[in-house]
């Protein structure tokens, strides 16, 4: 199967699921973890031919290492779901998260491994915010580096670049990925003009797993990392840009009707990247491998496990 859809979810079916489960193009598969209604999706996955539910007992018996490390009661288990597609033989994989509600024109301009004419950015800055040149540029993306926000959006200048994505972000309207502090102060309610799209720079730039499409190649490269708080997507995709994987930011193809969330939690699951973050990119930029220096040891353990898995999968095809 071509084309799969990864998510992971505590809660009952969402009206996001049901509709990613209409496009026939795609296989979706679910994770599931401790919390999740098992036989509500039990049910869902029987009466749809192309949703496949990993119970955790499906999960502990095909990827207990994997499964192991990460622990439950985490939105870590996704990766078991992206392994599951690489397995599956995906050669563009979405990971979507429960409360994004895939418009009608979801999968109809998907680029991944395409010659595409962006919008490309190019700045001495470490990193690149693409929220900011949009129409809310007051924003900022969630893991952007807090220290650059001041006077960001004079720091770059634009041209028209022809660029081949392995990775494609996907905006959102509704309440946009932007990171505590942002949320607290602006509160907004989203709605992005799709003539600033498709967008891509010269320096690493944030992304995230909630609405975002890889090629099969990046997404052997790519991990959730678990144990480092809400940065666990957003330092993954650092990480893959470092190895000379390319990002495209396009038009929005969800609303977010985001889960309720406790903003001053998330904040403080933030704090590592608002300390480590500029520091990461530094140091990313002159070897990948520098990851590992501002990763716990569990987390170290998750992406190596990984990347090892990932690889053997590839490797046996």
């Amino acid at each position: 199967m071509d084309n799969i859809i990864v998510t992971t979810t505590i809660y009952s079916i969402s009206k996001a699921l049901k509709k990613f489960a209409t496009f026939k193009n795609w296989f979706l598969i679910i994770v599931g973890d401790k919390k999740t209604p098992h036989e509500e999706y039990i049910k869902f996955s029987n009466e749809n031919s192309n949703i496949l539910y990993m119970t955790p007992e499906y999960q502990e018996e095909n990827w207990k290492e994997m499964s192991d490390l990460i622990g439950w009661n985490k939105i870590g288990r996704r990766n078991i779901g992206y392994l599951e597609a690489l397995k599956r033989g995906g050669k563009i994989i979405a990971s979507v998260d429960d409360d994004n509600i895939p418009l009608d024109n979801w999968d109809e301009d998907i680029i991944i491994g395409k010659e595409t004419n962006v919008y490309y950015y190019e700045t001495e800055d470490i990193a690149f915010d693409p929220i900011g040149v949009t129409n809310y540029k007051e924003l900022w993306h969630r893991g952007y580096p807090i220290q650059l926000l001041y006077g960001r959006n004079n720091r770059y200048k634009i041209t028209r670049k022809i660029m081949i994505p392995d990775v494609q972000a996907m905006f959102w309207n509704g309440d946009p990925d932007i990171d505590a502090v942002c949320r607290l102060e602006h509160k907004p309610m989203c709605f992005f003009d799709d003539k600033y799209f498709p967008i891509a720079t010269n320096s690493f730039s944030p992304f995230n797993s909630q609405n975002t499409l890889f090629s099969r190649e990046a997404l052997k490269k790519y991990m959730v990392i678990p144990f480092i708080g809400r940065m666990d997507d957003i330092w993954g995709g650092y990480y893959l840009e470092s190895l000379g994987f390319k990002v495209a930011y396009t038009k929005v193809t969800v609303f977010q009707d985001r889960n309720v969330q406790n903003l001053t939690t998330n904040l403080v699951n933030e704090y590592i990247g608002y300390e480590n973050t500029i520091d990461l990119l530094k140091k990313l930029k002159e070897d990948p491998e520098n990851i590992y220096k501002f990763l716990p040891d569990e987390a170290e353990k998750c992406l190596k496990k990984y990347l090892k898995i990932s690889k053997n999968i590839i490797d046996n095809e």
